[in-house]
């Protein structure tokens, strides 16, 4: 009876204790527990959306700032053709026609000059001779404008062919432009080419202008000479004298 009782306790007291040594491994401890937060959860979405959106706000910003620097790079494009040679030689072609006019060129000075040696008054005590001598040359003038007339006429309608095929390049340049700045330089060439075909009108205009004033000019001046020569057919002289005449020889 002694011996039963000692045992007895010792199945009691182990029985007692197991459930205390067991109970960290079947129940969790408070702080090893995982508590699901609704509000907490949907907090940390809306975080997670609003680092996205500014990421995607980002990228775009990124993006049009790229595009407005490709723009930028199209608007600052230099047109690849260039029309300032055919224009320059296309008026070197009419001035050097100009700077070829006979006898009076178009110099200020020069045409007070020669109106003042060719067109002036008629001296009176000028000879028949150089009377003629003077008519010849100042028809030899005239003539000459009239021919360097025909001549800058000629040169202009041979630009004309040029300047066509010219323009036909500049619009299809303009028309194709990347950016502004290739507009803008085959519009301004475009203006460079119709200023270079009214240089050519005014060249054309005074070419004829100057052979009609030659030709006026030698109207009046022929005029003038003409009411001196009458004067001195109709001025009273020696008259007829008579005298023996010899008519058959011994």
């Amino acid at each position: 009876m002694t011996l039963f009782r000692p045992r007895a306790l010792t199945v009691a007291v182990v029985l007692l204790t197991a459930p205390l040594a067991l109970a960290p491994v079947l129940f969790p401890s408070a702080q090893a527990l995982t508590v699901y937060d609704p509000w907490n959860y949907a907090q940390n979405m809306m975080s997670a959306a609003r680092a996205l959106e500014q990421i995607n706000n980002q990228i775009t910003s990124l993006q049009n700032e790229a595009q407005m620097l490709i723009n930028q790079a199209r608007n600052l494009a230099s047109l690849p053709h260039s029309s300032l040679q055919q224009i320059q030689q296309s008026v070197q072609r009419t001035q050097q026609l100009l700077g070829q006019a006979q006898s009076i060129a178009f110099d200020v000075g020069q045409i007070d000059q020669a109106f003042q040696q060719r067109y002036g008054n008629i001296p009176l005590s000028a000879s028949d001779a150089d009377l003629v001598a003077g008519a010849r040359s100042r028809w030899q003038t005239t003539v000459g404008g009239l021919q360097d007339a025909l001549r800058v006429q000629a040169g202009v309608v041979g630009n004309v062919d040029a300047n066509k095929a010219e323009m036909a390049t500049l619009v299809g340049q303009s028309q194709g432009a990347t950016g502004a700045l290739q507009a803008t330089q085959a519009g301004n060439q475009l203006l460079a080419l119709q200023s270079q075909q009214l240089s050519d009108l005014i060249a054309v205009m005074s070419a004829n202008g100057r052979a009609a004033a030659l030709s006026e000019a030698e109207r009046a001046t022929a005029a003038e000479q003409g009411r001196e020569q009458r004067r001195r057919f109709l001025t009273p002289g020696a008259g007829y004298q008579a005298g023996n005449a010899r008519m058959f020889s011994n």
